[in-house]
């Protein structure tokens, strides 16, 4: 085995942070190669302090070094500073835990969580020393793959990705180390290359863009279809069903640096049947899987023994949810091993569901800043959306934080949604100054940070049709905001950049024919675009020119019932007709509630792979169902009634 760690070492003292790249990281595994083995090198194309607390990443790093056929490794996206010595003294990318070439792997997987890394997830492959675009590689050259939420549409990055994994890696990465390891036996002969791909693009889950052909009239995608027979017309995404049967990580990474998330982290339950319109995590991810109560707290604190740390986050895309939540904050708080020094984040909280109970259970320990996400400024949007959360709702479970201790919060906001208007849009700063007047009842310094950002429709959830509002109008919107909370004393305003949605939007519903665009970014150098320092929206804009693609085309307007969208030949597990019916329920005004509890309403994510929700409680949990809200003085539930919706006619068309 070679390693550049020699070379390394000579040039770190010459860039920031050169603990990003020299592992050693309490809970790193130990890679042994062998030649029969399958080498993975697991990338994360941005910084180390971003990339090292993924925990799918951390996951499939443990589970792939348990298998007798496979190694695996990390690696993370060099800063500029080192990338411009790697390149100035030809050394190539690396990975952290033995230093070894990146083209040394079998295989260089990424995970893609935001549109603006793709020219990262480029930098990384040329840095590897292999051809950016899939057809110019050789039999030798690592297969590059891909996973996370943005293979749900792949189609921007078709050109430069052999293979894209859709749903959860937990059971996929076997099948595709296994077909893999054939292949390496076999001895990668030349032209063997579109073999693998072949046989890869017949395992579940898998998404091989070369096996399919993609045919275009005048601007718009006729169609993706299979170049082969045995190839499936219809990729469908993997599910694990049990996840109690994958307790990973059971050695989570303790970094030698700062980073973001810099905490143990416990997934509880994965899946969300809230059904919020705007979220495509929430539908890609059904059904709800629990962990079971007593796994997590074992989880919990054998990691705090292992690692350390003295907080806790309890993580999923509504952890209030979790049956199992009062129990596993409780006895995390009260055990005597943690002599009352952990504390617990909950970082995915709805504000329906933050229980008096909870608070109290987290009172005794340091309480960090609690983050709340009402979406929408008025409880009319808020049911366009599928957030049916009232303005009480929020109140409560505010005053609650306050009342035990807390003396800031944050609340998540998106403008630019579907059929929103000022009056909505003025309805987050008047969410905020009554936040901050009741954070005032306890505490004489309460205040609350409003952070919103522009909306941007995602594949697979019922906005997919909706074209997004432009640059001009988000700037507006965040300009009404600005005036309106300017005299709130104890209110702060934080937005995401208008221009940064623009070039997401065009990313996250794009075709093939954007791989063009991504790589004449790249090349002139138009890196780390997620970092504010870094984008630049020009850059993005003449490429699309210089290819003849309309940037309004992609983003602003309206798609119907009918348009061939870039990832009908994938399945999330969604109905397409009960995605349409949602989106025309949302132009209406009428709310869904929580499926887990209430008749199902065949979205397909259950009944299309033959499982169900994985629940501990066949009830919902004390506040947390939709519609319901939380009796501050007993602690139980109440029944909000919803508001009665406009008929069709009344309602707002596209």
């Amino acid at each position: 085995m070679s390693t550049i760690w020699p070379q390394l070492e000579d040039i770190l003292p010459h860039v920031q942070k050169p603990a990003r790249y020299i592992g050693l990281e309490g809970g790193r595994q130990e890679p042994r190669h062998a030649p029969h083995k399958v080498a993975w090198l697991l990338g994360y194309p941005d910084t180390y302090e971003v990339g090292l607390p993924n925990q799918g990443l951390q996951i499939l790093y443990e589970i792939l070094n348990e298998r007798a056929d496979a190694v695996a490794e990390r690696t993370y996206a060099p800063w500029v500073d080192l990338e411009g010595q790697l390149r100035a003294s030809k050394l190539p990318l690396f990975s952290v835990d033995t230093h070894r070439p990146a083209a040394e792997f079998d295989i260089l997987a990424f995970n893609l969580s935001a549109e603006l890394v793709y020219t990262n997830l480029l930098n990384c492959v040329d840095l590897a020393g292999c051809p950016v675009r899939s057809s110019d590689r050789r039999p030798d050259d690592p297969l590059i793959g891909a996973g996370g939420h943005c293979t749900y549409n792949p189609e921007p990055l078709a050109d430069f990705v052999d293979f894209f994994v859709l749903g959860d890696g937990e059971e996929v990465v076997g099948d595709i180390t296994e077909v893999v390891s054939e292949w390496k036996a076999s001895g990668k002969s030349e032209g063997s290359r579109q073999d693998v791909l072949r046989e890869l693009a017949k395992v579940e889950g898998v998404y091989v863009p070369a096996m399919y052909e993609a045919v275009f009239e005048g601007p718009s995608l006729r169609s993706i279809a299979p170049r082969y027979p045995d190839v499936p017309e219809i990729i469908e995404k993997r599910t694990i069903a049990d996840l109690a049967g994958w307790p990973y990580p059971r050695s989570q990474l303790v970094p030698l640096t700062e980073v973001v998330h810099d905490r143990l982290n416990v997934e509880v339950f994965r899946g969300c049947t809230r059904g919020c319109r705007f979220c495509q995590a929430g539908m890609i991810t059904r059904p709800v899987r629990e962990r079971p109560a007593d796994q997590v707290r074992h989880m919990v604190q054998s990691g705090l023994e292992r690692t350390g740390y003295d907080e806790v986050a309890l993580t999923s895309l509504s952890t209030a949810d979790f049956s199992g939540i009062d129990a596993v904050v409780a006895d995390t708080v009260n055990d005597p091993a943690n002599r009352g020094q952990v504390s617990i984040s909950l970082p995915s909280l709805r504000v329906d569901a933050f229980t008096v109970g909870i608070a109290a259970s987290i009172q005794g320990a340091r309480r960090t800043g609690l983050t709340f996400a009402p979406e929408a400024g008025s409880w009319r949007l808020r049911q366009v959306i599928n957030k049916l959360i009232r303005e009480e709702d929020l109140y409560g479970a505010v005053e609650s934080a306050y009342s035990q201790g807390w003396r800031r919060m944050k609340l998540y906001f998106l403008t630019g949604l579907p059929t929103e208007t000022d009056q909505d849009t003025l309805g987050i700063a008047e969410l905020g100054k009554n936040c901050v007047e009741i954070g005032k009842r306890y505490n004489k310094s309460a205040s609350v940070t409003l952070s919103v950002g522009g909306f941007v429709p995602k594949p697979f959830t019922p906005f997919q049709w909706f074209g997004q509002n432009t640059v001009e109008e988000l700037y507006r919107k965040i300009h009404l905001l600005k005036d309106e909370t300017r005299p709130m004393k104890g209110v702060q305003l934080k937005w995401h950049d208008p221009k940064a949605t623009l070039i997401e939007g065009i990313f996250s519903r794009g075709d093939r024919r954007l791989g063009a665009v991504i790589e004449e970014v790249w090349r002139a150098g138009g890196t780390f675009q997620e970092w504010s320092e870094f984008f630049d929206v020009d850059r993005w804009l003449v490429a699309m020119a210089n290819h003849g693609l309309d940037p309004e085309w992609y983003t602003y307007r309206h798609r119907d019932e009918h348009e061939v969208l870039p990832w009908d030949h994938l399945n999330a597990g969604l109905h397409t007709d009960v995605l349409w019916q949602d989106w025309r329920d949302a132009l209406a005004e009428v709310g869904l509630p929580d499926c887990r509890w209430t008749p199902c309403y065949d979205c397909g994510a259950c009944t299309g792979y033959g499982i169900e929700h994985v629940v501990a409680s066949a009830v919902p949990p004390a506040g947390g169902s939709q519609g319901t809200g939380q009796d501050l003085d007993v602690g139980g539930e109440v029944p909000v009634t919803l508001l009665a919706a406009k008929p069709a006619s009344q309602a707002v068309t596209a």
